[in-house]
């Protein structure tokens, strides 16, 4: 086992110019070089001659670990050598990485950059932001050329208290969309969904028209599992014209689940369990359940993350070769408008405990280092790895190495230290060999047209960080009950009144003040 605290050797080099290392980094094509590309890398330097590179500045990092080892230290070298910095990055198990986080921030021995894994890790440390213990970050971005095209709405979804504190590394907006059995569709009929009843017609017949031909009634429309968010609830609610988590009515917060189109999704629900639509199980169906309906051909519509497709389809092909897949995204709801819900736009976020970073200085010397990594060359490094080795070009795309164990072990770990993102960034883009998965990633593109925001990515309060996810729980069963047939109209507005008073209308007041706040 390798330790997680990796030393580096300090790179010392006296026959580099600053001045060669700095043009070779400014003039990057946006390729990552080989192995034998030294030309790019300021090995010639014309001017300055005689000046010493500065020492390596020193810049320890913690993040979480998607993979089972330690990745080799190659591309690491690479980003020491082409930012002067002499990296010591301890790598945590994803599983264990709040525990650790916790405990490193209790005894005061973070260090000078701290991955949040995602936003609920970050919400949790607001309070800690807002008593001082992070260095405020915003007013020094726009001294930085890459770090200044960071999308300011995005920014805006990680501020506290209207200040920016972290970097965040970008993620899709929405992804969320329908995937379904062209094959089946084609065989029976049925053209592309436009609208929710369309949807519900194409589920129907899928169940009842015998789409895989055995003349056996054997299928059901949609395959769904227990999770409203990334399940299909969420994304179904969207068509119906639902808030995404909260509505702003004036300086009033109200959550989703008080809207009409929330209660109408919840009859939608309803209705396709009534008639045996959707697997009967899918309140207690996991996603690898969920997705193994659609694979081996139960179920023809899975509603979640469209790219998905590319998994779905390879797996289907090994049951059934002649199984097509398409992808749709604007599904029009009954007021004949098409929407979809979305994230605050990231995922990791990058922190600088002021117990580790001392000055001003040190602090600029770290967004400098995190400017050099939004550099389309240092991007790519991250994202793709070394050309040649990790990834090869076709036509100027990305074709990544099949050697799956071998990325895993020396590049994909990599991919979580990245800020920014392809919207901020001139990066190389990857090519998709099967049709249907490139249309997918043009929908996840064209969602950012119809997105429906959510009000509240930005706000605190405190009850929702005490009580949050038992009040959110109590929603959830209702729903799920209401879907069941175990609980009325009227008797999830009782549970709304209970949410209310066990903290859900404190929640509400807390947020309006935030809100209030934030337009000060």
């Amino acid at each position: 086992m390798r330790k997680m605290w990796k030393k580096t050797a300090v790179w010392l080099c006296t026959v580099f110019v600053l001045g060669a290392l700095l043009a070779a980094c400014g003039s990057d094509d946006g390729r990552t070089p080989s192995n034998g590309d030294t030309a790019s890398r300021g090995e010639a330097g014309e001017s300055g001659e005689g000046t010493a590179k500065p020492e390596p500045f020193q810049l320890k990092i913690m993040t979480n670990l998607h993979t089972p080892e330690v990745p080799h230290d190659e591309i690491e070298k690479l980003l020491e050598e082409k930012t002067n910095t002499q990296l010591d990055i301890q790598w945590v198990p994803d599983g264990s990485y709040e525990e650790k986080l916790n405990a490193s921030f209790a005894t005061g021995s973070l260090p000078q950059a701290v991955y949040m894994k995602n936003q609920a890790t970050y919400i949790i440390f607001r309070d800690a932001i807002r008593n001082g213990q992070f260095w405020e970050i915003g007013p020094y971005l726009n001294e930085y050329p890459n770090l200044s095209r960071l999308d300011e709405n995005v920014l805006k979804n990680t501020a506290v208290d209207g200040k920016i504190y972290g970097l965040y590394q970008e993620r899709p907006l929405s992804r969320q969309g329908v995937i379904y059995r062209k094959d089946w569709a084609d065989k029976l009929g049925i053209p592309e969904p436009e609208t929710i009843d369309d949807l519900y017609n194409m589920m129907k017949k899928f169940t009842e028209e015998d789409p895989d031909g055995n003349n056996k009634r054997d299928t059901i429309g949609l395959t769904d599992r227990s999770d409203l968010i990334y399940g299909a609830f969420k994304t179904v609610a969207s068509y119906f014209g639902t808030p995404n988590n909260w509505s702003l009515n004036g300086d009033r917060l109200e959550p989703e689940f008080m809207h009409p189109g929330y209660m109408e999704t919840m009859k939608f629900f309803k209705r396709l369990y009534d008639e045996g639509l959707i697997n009967k199980d899918f309140p207690v169906t996991s996603k690898d359940d969920q997705q193994n309906l659609i694979i081996t051909g139960r179920a023809g519509v899975y509603i979640g993350s469209m790219p998905d497709v590319q998994s779905l389809h390879a797996k289907t092909a090994e049951i059934d070769p002649d199984a097509e897949y398409d992808v749709v995204n604007r599904i029009a709801g009954p007021d004949g408008a098409a929407g979809v819900w979305s994230i605050p736009g990231y995922g990791n976020i990058v922190l600088f405990p002021k117990s580790a970073v001392k000055s001003e200085e040190e602090l600029k010397q770290i967004l400098s280092f995190f400017d050099q990594l939004m550099s389309p060359e240092l991007a790519n490094l991250v994202k793709w790895g070394i050309e040649g080795k990790h990834y090869t070009l076709e036509n100027g795309l990305v074709v990544k190495n099949s050697d799956t164990k071998m990325t895993d072990r020396e590049q994909k770990p990599y991919e979580i230290l990245q800020i920014g993102g392809e919207s901020t960034i001139d990066m190389l883009k990857a090519y998709h060999p099967l049709p249907v998965k490139a249309k997918a990633e043009e929908l996840v593109l064209d969602n950012n047209e119809i997105l429906i925001h959510d009000p509240a990515a930005a706000l605190d309060s405190a009850t929702m960080g005490e009580k949050g996810i038992e009040l959110q729980q109590m929603i959830t069963d209702a729903t799920y009950n209401f879907i069941l047939g175990q609980l009325d109209e009227a008797g999830f507005a009782k549970e709304i009144e209970r949410w209310k008073k066990q903290g859900g209308e404190q929640m509400m007041t807390e947020l309006a003040e935030s809100y209030q706040q934030s337009q000060k």
